[in-house]
């Protein structure tokens, strides 16, 4: 902003300190009001307001231009910063405001003020501290020392300005040298990737010109196998003509060995029926003398088994048990087969059994339901049964077992297989005793003394029958 002030050669008031009357040009001469007041480079500009914004406060509230006392309250770097146009204004249109601001500058100037009073400048002082005082002051060739100092101003902008150029022109340099370096870099990277591509497209057309030479020959390879295919499909339908002939011949022969077969069931059914005739006649025999010798020998019916022994002496019963027969069924399986033999004993491995059929209940729940199921079995077969369990995982209360089924725990030291083989040991030879367990030592050892061993699913499946 530039200010402009015409001379003022106004008498100091009594009490201030005496500053020098001068003109705006040293030559005294010639009216200098109406000229105009130099343009006053920005830090000129800026320092005279920072002059005039410290002495604001040092003047008496009455002497302070009414736009400017309540600039002069605010803070020192808002002073300067937010009442710069107003101070600006008032330095250029109120001569009596300037005065008394400069007379508060000069006291804080020292030498540099009295030689600016003076009309000098000392060479080594500041150009822009010496323009705003000679601005305030206005001694005569004030104008002078202003356009110097602007001169100076913009001297020591173009040599920033150069010297910034010059700094940036060095950072291009350097930035094109960087980057001359990384395309160098970059170009020795291209010119090796064109040579590693070179090298793989040279490999590829080697493995082309292969696969193109493996084309041909699957190509070949696959006429010739279409060929024997053809002949293959020939043959085959040669030999599915001849098998269906031979098919129809042996169809032919096996209705005529079916119309022998039906003459010979039917003659050897005869033949059966006069076979059954004598064997039945020959048991009747028997029966007759087998009853007639007990008779004579007056033999009363045994109320306690072999096994009811071994019971007593080796094991442990939860509950009384007994030994009701029931009539023979016929089956065609081979566990019914051997239970409809006359005074069949069947022995059942209880924990074998049960952990293979319904392995997914409880133990109370295995034995209740294989127990159970045995009830039935004996009821329909009137055969002897008997159920081992290992004592060690005995439970107490157990309900009474059903008629037919003797139940035993094994004793302690002593396992439930060892028991089944003391059991088999007790029967008389000649009895047939049956064994139910899928244990290959349980099977082995009882099969030695005589007895029939079976698997636990050919039991399960018998009562999955029930």
């Amino acid at each position: 902003m530039p200010l402009t002030e015409p001379t003022d050669d106004r008498l100091p008031e009594p009490g201030e300190p005496a500053v020098p009357a001068v003109d705006g040009d040293g030559g005294g001469g010639e009216n200098l009001d109406l000229e105009p007041e130099p343009v006053l480079p920005e830090p000129v500009r800026q320092r005279i307001v920072a002059l005039s914004a410290v002495a604001l406060p040092g003047l008496p509230t009455e002497e302070l231009p009414v736009p400017l006392r309540r600039v002069a309250k605010f803070a020192p770097n808002r002073r300067a910063r937010l009442g710069a146009p107003m101070i600006a204004a008032q330095l250029a249109n109120d001569p009596l405001f300037r005065q008394r601001i400069t007379k508060r500058v000069l006291a804080d100037a020292g030498d540099l003020g009295a030689a600016v009073i003076a009309g000098t400048a000392p060479a080594a002082a500041d150009p822009v501290e010496v323009a705003a005082l000679a601005y305030l002051v206005r001694p005569r060739g004030w104008r002078d020392l202003v356009e110097t100092a602007g001169v100076a101003v913009r001297a020591e902008a173009d040599s920033a300005l150069v010297a910034e150029l010059v700094r940036e022109a060095e950072q291009r340099a350097s930035r094109a040298e960087h980057d001359r370096a990384v395309a160098r870099v970059e170009a020795d990277k291209l010119r090796d990737e064109v040579a590693r591509v070179r090298e793989e497209l040279g490999q590829l057309r080697e493995e082309a010109r292969v696969l193109a030479r493996s084309l041909r020959e699957t190509q070949a390879r696959e006429r010739k196998a279409t060929e024997m295919l053809a002949t293959e499909k020939g043959r085959a339908a040669r030999l599915n003509a001849d098998h269906d002939a031979e098919l129809r011949r042996i169809r032919a022969r096996l209705a005529e060995a079916e119309a022998v077969a039906g003459a010979t069931r039917q003659t050897a059914k005869e033949a059966r029926s006069v076979d059954d005739a004598r064997l039945w006649l020959l048991l009747e025999t028997i029966g007759q003398a087998a009853v007639g010798l007990r008779r004579e020998l007056a033999l009363d019916p045994a109320e306690r088994m072999p096994a009811d022994y071994v019971a007593d002496a080796f094991a442990e019963r939860p509950a009384a048990a007994t030994s009701a027969r029931a009539l023979d069924t016929d089956d065609p399986a081979r566990l019914d087969e051997l239970l409809a033999m006359p005074r069949v004993h069947l022995v059942a491995d209880g924990y074998n059994v049960t952990k293979r059929g319904f392995g997914e209940m409880s133990l109370e729940q295995q034995r209740k339901r294989l127990i159970t199921g045995l009830g039935g079995l004996a009821a329909q077969t009137g055969a002897e049964v008997t159920v081992v369990f290992d004592g060690a995982e005995r439970m107490h209360g157990l309900p009474p077992a059903p008629r037919g089924v003797r139940v035993l725990f094994s004793r302690k030291g002593e396992t439930a297989d060892e028991l089944i083989r003391r059991l088999v040991r007790a029967e008389p030879v000649g009895r047939p005793v049956v064994v139910v367990s899928s244990d290959r030592e349980v099977a082995d050892g009882v099969r030695r003394h005589g007895a029939y061993p079976l698997g636990a699913d050919s039991l399960l499946r018998r009562l999955s029958r029930s």
